[in-house]
C-alpha cells in the first residue's frame, strides 16, 4: 500500500457522529471509543484532567491493550484484503491517538496546569513509545511477514501533524515567517525513515521543551497567548494559555485553512471534529439563501464562530483544569457597531449562548466520567470590546457583571486602559456579589500600533519639511517611493498629502531610519548637516519611538499591579463594593495587561511579569523572540519581572520633548484629573506623578492610532463578510 493510496483514503474520511447517551464503560473505553470514531484530539484531551492524576499509567495501559488488539486485527484483515478503508482508518486513528497523547504529555499543559507528576508522565510516555514502535514494525513487516518494509499509514499521520504547523501564515506570509513553520522544518530534519514515529516524537519533544516560550512559562516568568487562529494545539504544548482574534485574523484563518469553508467535519486530523461548518448552518437558515445581503452581519458572525469554535475546543482542557483562569479565547465584536452599547451586548449574549450550546455537547464527551461538580457548558470565551469611544466603559462593565469576560482592544493610552480596568473591577465586583466566579480577562495594549502611528506622524512632518527644500517635489517624492518599493501606490494617490501618507506608512518606512529616507533628508538639510549626523539622529528617534508602547505597558502595570499599589487596590475594592478579602482578590487576580501588536523581540522581553501580564504573540513575532533567544548574549533570567523595571528615561524624555510627536505621546502617557482623583481614593497618595494631560474618553476616537486601527478592522470585517456572502450564494446556486 503506497502513501498516495493511504492519503486518498484518509484525506476524504470524515469522523463518525457521536451518539448520546455515551456508551463508554470506563475512561480507557471512552478514549478508545472516541478515537476509533475519528475524534482523536478530544480522546487524547480527555486524559488531561486533575482526577486522572495517580491513574495515568494504568489508564494508558488499558487504552493500549484495547487498541493493540484492534490494530493487529486490522493488519490481519488488510493482509486478507478485507474492508481496506475501515481497517486503514482504525490503524491511522490508533496511531494518531497515541501521538496526540504523547504530545499532550510533552507539553507544559500536562505538568503546569493539570499537575501530573513528572514520573507519572514519563511512565505513560514509555508505554506509548514502546507501543508505537511495535505497531510501526508490524505495519512494515506485516502480521505474517508479507510487508514491503514501508509504513505509509504511520508516515501519513506524521505528515498531517507537521502540515498543521506549516499552515500558519502559509498564505499570509510576513518576514521572518512563523515560529511553528520553523519548528516543523527542524522536526522534519530529525525524522528517520526506518523509525518514523519515534524519531518524530523525539524531535518534537526537543522543539517543544527547548523553546524559549516553554522555558519562560515553565519558570513562571510570564504567560503567553497567540495572536492568530491556527496552530493552537502546538502552542498549547509550548505553554500558551490564551488566543486573541479580530476580523483580520478570522479572515486570514480561512485563507490558511480553506477547509473552514467546507466544515471541520470533513477533516480527520485537523481541528476539533465536533465543530459545525458554515454551509450546514446556512442550510438551517433558508432566509439567508433568499436574501444573503439582508443577513450579512448575521452570516459573518456565524462565519467567525466557525473559525473560533476549534480554538475554544483546543484550549478547553486547560480552561476546565484551571477554573477558567487559563484557556480563554478572545473574540472581537462587530467593529462597525463598537459604539452601540445595546447592539454590542446583544451580539455578545448571542455568541455566548451559541458557545454554551456547543460546549454542553462537547463537554459531554470531553468530561465524561469525571465529577458532576465540574461546571459544564460555560464557554472559555472573552469578548474584545473596542476602546474606540466611551461606550466601551459601559459595555465592559455590563458584560463583566454577568461573568462574561472582556478583552479591551484598540487601546493605546494609559488613561484609556486605566479607565477600562476600573470598569472591569466594577463589573467583576457585581458578578462576585451574585456568586458568579469571574474568568480571566485582559486589557490589551496595542503598543506596536501606537509606535507605528507616532512614527508615521513624525515621518510625515519630516518629509513635508524636506519637500519644501527641493525644487521638484513630485520627482523627489517618486524617487523616494521607488527606493522604498511603493511607487505604484504613490502614483495612484490623488493628492500630495495622500502621497506623503503612503510613503510614510509602516509598510514602507519602518524603521524610520531607512537609507533612502536619510538620503532625502540629507539633500534637504533636515535634521543635520551631514548624512552621518542625520542617520544618527534618526536611529535615536527610531529607538525612542519603538519604546513608546513598552512605556505604556510598564505604567499601566505599575498603577494596578506593582507591589506598592496592588495591596491598596485590594483594600479599596473591599471597602467600595462590600467584599471580603478573598472576593476582592478574585476581582483583581485574573485581570491581565495584554501587550499586543509587537514588532520587536524587546517588546516581549522587556515587559515580562509572573503575574498580571499575558503576552499575545503574532506568529512571525514568536519567531523573532525565538531567534533572539538563540543569540550568544541572550540571558533569559535577565528579563524576569522586566515590566517592573523603570522606563529608560533617555528614550522617554526624547519622546515627550519631540516637537512633532511629544504632544501625542503625552496624551497616551499621562492620566486625567478624574483618574488621579480615583487613584487617590484608592490610597495611591502620589497619583499626581502620573500627570493629568492624558486622553479623556471623549478623545479616544480622535487618536490617530484609534482611527487607523478601527478603519483596518472595519475594512477587514467587510471583506470577510463579503466572502461569507459569496459562499452562501454559491451554496444557494448549487441547491
Amino acid at each position: 500500500m503506497t502513501i498516495r493510496h493511504v492519503r486518498e483514503i484518509l484525506s476524504s474520511a470524515a469522523p463518525e457522529e457521536l451518539e448520546y447517551p455515551v456508551p463508554s464503560t470506563d475512561h480507557s473505553d471512552h478514549v478508545v471509543w472516541l478515537a476509533l470514531k475519528g475524534h482523536t484530539r478530544i480522546a487524547a484531551d480527555h486524559l488531561l484532567h486533575k482526577e486522572m492524576i495517580g491513574h495515568l499509567k494504568e489508564t494508558v495501559g488499558r487504552i493500549i491493550r484495547a487498541l493493540n488488539i484492534k490494530f493487529n486485527n486490522s493488519m490481519m484483515q488488510l493482509a486478507e484484503g478485507q474492508e481496506e478503508r475501515r481497517h486503514v482508518l482504525t490503524l491511522a486513528r490508533s496511531y494518531d491517538l497515541l501521538v496526540q497523547t504523547a504530545l499532550n504529555f510533552f507539553g507544559l499543559e500536562s505538568r503546569k496546569i493539570v499537575g501530573f507528576p513528572e514520573e507519572e508522565i514519563e511512565r505513560a510516555l514509555e508505554l506509548i513509545k514502546n507501543t508505537l514502535e511495535s505497531w510501526e514494525m508490524v505495519e512494515r513487516k506485516g502480521i505474517f511477514g508479507e510487508g514491503d518494509g514501508n509504513a505509509p499509514i504511520a508516515k501519513f499521520v506524521v505528515e498531517e501533524n507537521l502540515s498543521e504547523m506549516k499552515k500558519v501564515m502559509s498564505k499570509f506570509y510576513i518576514e521572518p515567517g512563523s515560529m511553528l513553520s520553523y519548528l516543523a522544518e527542524n522536526i522534519e530534519k530529525e525524522i528517520e525513515e526506518n523509525s518514523i514515529l519515534l524519531s518524530f516524537l523525539n524531535g518534537t519533544k526537543e522543539q517543544i521543551q527547548e523553546n524559549v516560550y516553554y522555558k519562560m512559562a515553565e519558570r513562571d516568568m510570564c504567560k503567553f497567548g497567540n495572536d492568530y487562529a491556527l496552530g493552537l494545539r502546538w502552542l498549547r504544548h509550548i505553554g500558551y494559555v490564551q488566543v486573541s482574534t479580530n476580523p483580520s485574523l478570522a479572515a486570514i484563518a480561512y485563507e490558511d485553512e480553506p477547509s473552514l469553508w467546507e466544515g471541520y467535519k470533513t477533516k480527520q486530523f485537523g481541528a476539533e471534529n465536533l465543530c459545525t461548518d458554515l454551509e450546514s448552518i446556512s442550510n438551517e437558515h433558508p432566509e439567508w439563501r433568499g436574501d444573503p445581503e439582508g443577513y450579512g452581519d448575521e452570516i459573518a458572525a456565524y462565519g467567525t464562530e466557525v473559525a473560533i469554535w476549534p480554538n475554544l475546543a483546543i484550549f478547553r482542557p486547560i480552561a476546565i483544569a484551571s477554573d477558567m483562569f487559563h484557556g480563554m479565547i478572545s473574540l472581537q465584536l462587530n467593529p462597525n457597531t463598537a459604539d452601540d452599547c445595546e447592539k454590542s451586548i446583544m451580539d455578545a449574549f448571542k455568541i455566548y449562548s451559541d458557545a454554551e450550546k456547543f460546549f454542553k455537547k462537547y463537554d459531554m464527551y470531553l468530561l465524561w466520567g469525571y465529577s458532576k461538580d465540574i461546571e459544564r457548558g460555560r464557554p472559555n470565551i472573552v469578548f474584545k470590546v473596542a476602546g474606540s469611544s466611551s461606550t466601551a466603559i459601559d459595555i465592559t462593565t455590563v458584560l463583566e457583571s454577568h461573568g462574561i469576560g472582556t478583552n479591551n482592544t484598540v487601546t493605546f493610552a494609559v488613561s484609556q486602559e486605566t479607565r477600562l480596568i476600573l470598569a472591569k473591577i466594577e463589573g467583576r465586583a457585581q458578578a462576585i456579589k451574585r456568586g458568579i466566579l469571574p474568568t480571566t480577562v485582559y486589557e490589551t495594549n496595542m503598543g506596536g500600533r501606537l509606535d507605528d502611528h507616532i512614527r508615521e506622524h513624525k515621518a510625515e512632518r519630516l518629509l513635508k519639511k524636506a519637500l519644501e527644500k527641493v525644487k521638484d517635489k513630485g520627482k523627489a517624492l517618486e524617487e523616494l517611493a521607488e527606493k522604498l518599493g511603493c511607487l505604484e501606490d504613490v502614483k495612484g494617490a490623488e493628492s500630495m498629502d495622500e502621497k506623503i501618507r503612503t510613503v510614510c506608512h509602516r509598510r514602507y518606512l519602518r524603521p524610520i531610519n531607512r537609507e533612502a529616507f536619510i538620503e532625502l533628508l540629507a539633500k534637504a538639510g533636515i535634521l543635520g548637516d551631514s548624512k552621518e549626523e542625520i542617520a544618527k539622529r534618526l536611529s535615536e528617534l527610531e529607538r525612542s519611538i519603538s519604546y513608546g508602547g513598552i512605556c505604556v505597558t510598564k505604567r499601566v502595570h505599575e498603577i494596578f499591579f506593582s507591589s506598592e499599589n496592588m495591596p491598596k487596590w485590594l483594600v479599596y475594592i473591599q471597602s467600595k463594593y462590600g467584599l471580603t478579602e478573598d472576593q476582592a482578590e478574585k476581582v483583581l487576580r485574573a485581570i491581565h495587561v495584554l501587550p499586543a501588536s509587537k514588532r520587536k523581540s524587546a517588546e516581549t522581553l522587556e515587559t515580562l511579569a509572573n503575574e498580571h501580564i499575558v503576552h499575545t504573540e503574532f506568529p512571525n513575532h514568536q519567531k523573532n523572540v525565538l531567534m533572539r533567544s538563540k543569540e550568544s548574549d541572550f540571558s533569559m533570567e535577565e528579563y524576569r519581572n522586566s515590566v517592573t523595571e523603570p522606563p529608560n528615561q533617555e528614550l522617554l524624555t526624547r519622546l515627550l520633548n519631540d516637537e512633532d510627536v511629544g504632544g501625542i505621546f503625552r496624551g497616551v502617557w499621562e492620566l486625567t484629573p478624574y483618574l488621579v482623583k480615583k487613584l487617590k481614593k484608592a490610597g495611591i497618595s502620589d497619583a499626581e506623578k502620573y500627570g493629568t494631560g492624558g486622553l479623556h474618553p471623549s478623545e479616544w476616537a480622535e487618536l490617530g492610532s484609534t482611527k487607523k486601527t478601527m478603519l483596518e478592522f472595519s475594512n477587514s470585517y467587510e471583506k470577510f463578510k463579503k466572502k461569507c456572502l459569496e459562499h452562501v450564494r454559491k451554496w444557494r446556486e448549487n441547491l
